[in-house]
């Protein structure tokens, strides 16, 4: 009987940590590369910006890491900027992300599409699920006064800062941006579509929702309005604020990056390790080390 008991106990604990396996992985996190041929400029370095990053794909690339995602504004400006740093970046070993920011969009108005082919990113913002989780990549600049594409677009960004320029709310600058509706209608069926897979949810921005600053989108209340019924949001990273903020609102966890671009003679970036309820930032050199409880 002793030796039955034993038996499930061993079983039930072999299946415990088969199952937190296969859930856990690890990804690798940049934001702000920021490369330009530039002069120093607000404690940004970014004639270092090439050798930052190339030191972090060598360290990134020392791990299996199920994917890497930068988190906006891969260059700062000059479309050519590009090709200066892409070599590096497809050196990577695992998949690799972008998620668009308003420093990407720092070029010619014929030249914003192509940023987009470059990085080979085939819809402003997208989804992919990993594991049990579903990552949704959100595009700030949707509504801005610089990545804008279309005259539609032009207008309802027009008719959105004029709405907010009034209000005395912090962000609402022209170097910010905001999720059009249509975006938004995409969202929320993304997030029916990962309570229907019972999967846990992640969002990439390159502006933040939390601390409220001068850095978030200027519709961040809509945002929140829309996913404050969704129970399996757990996650919002993001760029943007070279400085780094963290704060956790309604169990939901929103960090942001340090920029690499920053500082005479340090760097930033992260791994990330996403096990059953608990998601582990290693951060290296200005990035914290967190641990972030899933619950």
């Amino acid at each position: 009987m002793k030796k039955i008991i034993l038996f499930t106990i061993l079983s039930m604990m072999l299946f415990s940590c088969d199952k937190e396996k296969k859930s856990s992985f690890k990804i690798g996190v940049i934001a702000d590369c920021q490369y330009c041929n530039c002069d120093i400029k607000w404690d940004r370095y970014y004639k270092k910006a090439p050798q930052r990053l190339k030191e972090a794909v060598a360290t990134l690339n020392k791990d299996s890491l199920n994917y890497t995602i930068h988190l906006g504004d891969f260059i700062d400006k000059d479309y050519n900027s590009l090709d200066s740093i892409l070599p590096t970046w497809k050196t990577l070993t695992s998949k690799s992300y972008h998620v668009l920011g308003n420093h990407d969009f720092e070029v010619q108005d014929s030249l914003k599409e192509k940023v987009l082919e470059k990085l080979n990113i085939k819809k402003r913002y997208y989804s992919f699920v990993e594991k049990d989780w579903r990552f949704i990549i959100l595009d700030g600049n949707d509504l801005s006064f610089y990545g804008t594409t279309s005259k539609e677009k032009a207008h309802q960004t027009d008719s959105l800062f004029n709405q907010l320029k009034d209000k005395n709310l912090p962000y609402v600058q022209k170097w910010n941006g905001a999720l059009s509706n249509k975006q938004l209608n995409w969202i929320q069926q993304e997030l029916d579509k990962a309570v229907q897979q019972n999967q846990k949810v992640g969002f990439y921005c390159h502006f933040p929702i939390f601390p409220v600053d001068q850095h978030n989108i200027w519709n961040r209340e809509q945002f929140l309005s829309l996913i404050k019924p969704y129970k399996n949001v757990k996650l919002f990273f993001n760029g943007h604020n070279h400085a780094g903020a963290y704060e956790f609102v309604d169990n939901v966890h929103y960090l942001t990056f340090k920029g690499m671009v920053d500082t005479e003679n340090t760097s930033a970036f992260a791994k990330v390790k996403f096990e059953n309820d608990t998601v582990f930032v290693e951060g290296f050199e200005r990035e914290i080390s967190r641990k972030l409880v899933i619950k």
